[in-house]
């Protein structure tokens, strides 16, 4: 059985201080975590220092938002995977759909990224999904595969752990609108599908989250869909209430 796992990304939001503070907050509910759920937080680069030093100790560990794909070198305002193993992370959050779709990331960088970030022992949170233009013409899956198939393009995985799959469909993303259970489950049956025609019978141990406007609301029925194994919260996770009773009840 899949190890479920909850990732907070918490984008473009807060000081040091607010994220120290939230951390601990998070540490504090989830004094008592499972051992049936892996649980990352994804604070801003600027405060990856702080929330280290809060979660080192406990069971959470420590991922970032992005990454770049090469390891050093003349790349101003990058970050290199070797420098985020440094400060402690473990997890590397890369091809978020607002990365795709702000910064014009392609998928070609995409798979640059997985596999130097693979390189310097971070586990990527590799993350595809369609926008409500591509999802009106009937386009979903094909964008899904395309998105995988390039991105998983030369990829050596040894161990499923090595990493994750989040199926987040654009359109839902922060607009409290979601995925029915049987189209989350359909979708991240496909995405195994797809994985497994690329990287064999590893895939089938892969954890596929599902990732747009996840609450507590919502979570239990989301992760009631046998393919799916987690979920990446963006805004649920900037309050320690709501994304402790995420967790909480994925460790169920």
């Amino acid at each position: 059985m899949r190890k479920r796992l909850i990732v907070a990304n918490w984008k473009m939001n807060m000081l040091r201080r607010e994220a120290k503070e939230l951390a601990e907050r998070i540490i504090n509910l989830l004094n008592d975590l499972r051992s049936s759920v892996d649980v990352v937080l994804a604070p801003p680069y600027t405060s990856l220092d702080v929330v280290y030093r809060v979660v080192r100790e406990s069971k959470i560990q420590l991922g970032a938002q992005n990454v770049f794909w090469e390891a050093w070198g003349a790349v101003t305002g990058e970050i290199s995977p070797y420098m985020l193993t440094d400060i402690g992370c473990k997890w590397a959050i890369i091809g978020h759909s607002e990365r795709r779709n702000i910064l014009r990331e392609t998928d070609i960088m995409v798979q640059k990224k997985i596999k130097t970030s693979l390189d310097a022992g971070l586990t990527p949170v590799f993350c595809v999904g369609e926008t409500i233009g591509e999802r009106e013409k009937g386009k979903t899956i094909n964008v899904i595969e395309s998105q995988i198939e390039i991105g998983l393009k030369d990829v050596k995985l040894a161990d499923s752990a090595n990493l994750v799959i989040a199926y987040e469909p654009v359109w839902a993303i922060g607009t409290g609108n979601n995925a029915t259970p049987k189209e989350i489950e359909h979708l991240h049956g496909v995405i195994r599908e797809i994985t497994g025609g690329i990287l064999g019978q590893i895939a089938s141990d892969i954890r596929v989250l599902y990732g747009g406007s996840v609450n507590p609301e919502n979570i239990k029925e989301i992760l009631a869909t046998p393919n799916v194994d987690g979920a990446l919260v963006g805004g649920a996770s900037l309050r320690a209430d709501s994304f402790g009773k995420i967790v909480q009840l994925a460790g169920e």
